[in-house]
Order: C-alpha cells, then structure tokens, then sequence
C-alpha cells in the first residue's frame, strides 16, 4: 500500500502580508498529479489544514476541491486536526464523508478507533490511527492523563493506540501508523510555527513513537527524518524566510504485509523563489550574483553605515517583490551606538538638537538641504518671537 504523507496546508495563510491562496491551488494540481503518477491509496494530512480556527469562505471551497480532486484520483484520506484547526469544525460531517472515502480525526473519542485498510487477499490490514492536536490543559483529565503536559496526554492517547492495536493483532497481521500533530524531540523548527508550550517543556520523546510502523507528524514545517518510522512531512509551501532553503513535498510511504519498506521524498516546485540578502544597498543594486533574485520575494538586510533613503523604493526598482526590509549599520554606528540622550547633550545648538532628532529616528544624518530647511525654519520661529 502506497500512502502520502503531508501537513500543514496552512490553507489561507498570508506570506509577510501577500495571499497565498493561488500558490496554494498550484500546491493542489501538483498533490493530485503525485496521486495519480505514483498510485497512491491513500494521502494522510497530520493536522493544521487551515490557517485559522475561522477559515474563510474562499479557503473552506478551496478544501472542499482539494478532497474531491484527490478522491476522484483513486485515494482516500485521512484528516487529523492540527493546533490552527477548530477541530469542531473540521471534524464536521465526518460520518457521511467517510462514506465518500474521508476520514477525519479531530475528536478524543476516535483516538483508539483507527482507518483501516486492506493489505493483501489473506486478511492483513493497516490500522491508521490518526491524534487530534492535544492541548494539554484542555485534554488530560479526559484522557486519564498523569499531568497536564504534552508527553503526559501524548503517552495518554497512545495507550489507547496500543489497546485497540493489541487486540487486533491477536486476530490477524495488522500494521499500524499513528498520525500526530507534536513537538516530537530532535525536530528543527523553522520561524513560522507557532509555539506549542514555553521552554521547551512541550517536546515529546521520541520513544513514544518506536512501537509503530510508522509515525507520521505534523507541526514543525521542514521535511525531516527523526527515525526511519518517523517523519515530519513538513509545510508544502514556504511560509518564512527561515524555510527558504528547504525541499518543500511529502513523503512517499509503502507498507506492507511484512511491515514498512520503502519511504521516498517527493518534492513539489515552489511557487516563488525566496531570496534572503544581505549587503549595501548600491551593490545590492548592481551586482550581478543577485540577478537569480529579481523574480523571488526577497527578505533584504542593508548594512549601510547610514540609513540610504527611499532605500525600499529603489531596492524595488531591481528586486520588485521585496517584501521584508531591515537594517543593521556596519562601522561606527555598529560599534558605539548613541542613546539619543546623549546626542542631546553634544549639540552645540538648536539646529543640531534637530538634526540629532532626524538622525536617531532614521539612522541617517541630515544632509545639506536639510540642514538648510531645518535652519531657516528656526530662524523663522526666533523673528516671529521676537515680533511678538
């Protein structure tokens, strides 16, 4: 049996203030295309679908295509609610769309009930087992939890895993793979995942996990391998610059009768190239090792000593799709940084008291004509005074 692991569709999530529902859509066409090309029986998604617990109208069509598209290539699917999910609301309908080959576990109560498909003709299956997100301080009493921490209702949860699974193994050959949405141990998190817990206390350990065939997780938004059974699928797209350098798919995973044998990574064209540069703006401008990233959004560090103006409008005049801009002033500015007190205390009159104003809350000293404007306003003000 072949399955896709994915997560974190995120579906509905901006890019640093650009939509990206039309690199989501495009994310769509290439996930049916891996369905059809490579046969697969059945796309396991390990929670976070949407964005937010209150998807728009636009976002809940664009799931509702995604799950008739993958249906009508042949596979089932297999929804497990994520931290940005309501799982109210996904999980709503679950029981007529199972019928429809979707299977969706967002509720505590199905934890031990797993999907279960067939892997030969004498009676093996594989029991997919799919775990809500599990906010500790919401779930531990219901679960019979020993503390209200992630490892404690994890551990919880899979205890009802192990039940339902050994007694289904008594019965036949059964394999099994537990989808969850989790800080599993040993994961390299990326800028934009949101924090399960403060600390670090919310990773889970990763022995939690080795009792099965395999463990499919959601959360962390780079493709990663924890364990040869335990995978991050990661995000199919990009969502920080933290993640520009990442492969961005799912993972290929078959089972079998005899247990788990090969599990391949399928990668998927980004939408946009990301492009995290650094450098002064003039050899920003003209260099010719940047032209890769005219087309790409681009996430800009400027070291200039001061501040260049309009420095936004003429970086976008080469690099149109600049979407972060930040600076950090290399030389003396770096070095013996100013509070703006003590520019106060070195002016040797007004017109300096204002130009070591502007040059504070902009980095970058007054220039000639502004001196003059700044100047000629204060002599203004003085002769109006003295008219009074």
């Amino acid at each position: 049996m072949r399955l896709l692991h994915t997560s974190d569709w995120h579906l509905g999530r901006s890019f640093h203030g650009v939509g990206t529902l039309q690199a989501q859509r495009i994310f769509i066409d290439h996930l049916e295309k891996s369905v059809r090309e490579l046969e697969v029986d059945a796309v396991l998604i390990a929670g976070d679908v949407y964005d937010r617990a209150l998807p728009g109208v636009d976002v809940v069509g664009l799931f509702d295509e995604a799950l008739e598209r993958l249906t009508g290539a042949g596979a089932q699917v297999v929804v497990s609610s994520g931290n940005h999910d309501s799982a109210t609301r996904l999980g709503f309908g679950g029981r007529i769309l199972e019928r429809g080959g979707v299977h969706l576990r967002t509720r505590l109560e199905d934890i031990g009930r797993p999907v279960l498909f067939p892997l030969d003709d004498d009676g093996a299956e594989l029991a997919v087992y799919g775990l809500p997100y599990l906010e500790p301080r919401l779930v531990a009493d219901a679960l019979g939890a020993a503390a209200p921490t992630h490892t404690a209702v994890t551990r919880a949860a899979l205890d009802l895993v192990r039940t339902d699974l050994a007694h289904r193994q008594s019965a036949g050959t059964v394999r099994s793979l537990v989808m969850a949405h989790t800080f599993a141990s040993g994961g390299i998190t990326s800028a934009s995942e949101r924090d399960l817990s403060v600390g670090g206390v919310g990773a889970v350990p990763l022995d939690l996990f080795e009792a099965f065939d395999y463990t499919a997780l959601g959360h962390l938004h780079g493709q990663q391998r924890l364990a040869p059974n335990v995978r991050y699928s990661g995000s199919p797209l990009p969502y920080s610059f933290s993640e520009a350098n990442q492969a961005k798919g799912a993972w290929l995973v078959e089972i079998g009768p005899a247990g788990l044998g090969e599990v391949t990574a399928v990668e998927w064209p980004g939408y946009r190239d990301l492009a995290v540069l650094s450098g002064e703006l003039d050899e920003l401008l003209a260099d010719p090792r940047h032209e890769w990233a005219e087309n790409a959004y681009c996430h800009i560090t400027l070291v200039d000593a001061d501040r260049p103006a309009q420095a936004m409008e003429r970086l976008r005049t080469r690099f149109p799709a600049t979407l972060v801009l930040v600076f950090e002033p290399a030389g003396d500015r770096l070095l013996t940084p100013q509070t703006y007190s003590q520019r106060i205390a070195q002016a040797a009159d007004d017109v300096d008291v204002c130009c070591g104003f502007l040059d504070h809350v902009r980095s970058r000293p007054a220039s000639a004509d502004e001196r003059t404007v700044i100047t000629s306003t204060l002599e203004a003000v003085r002769s109006s005074e003295v008219e009074r």
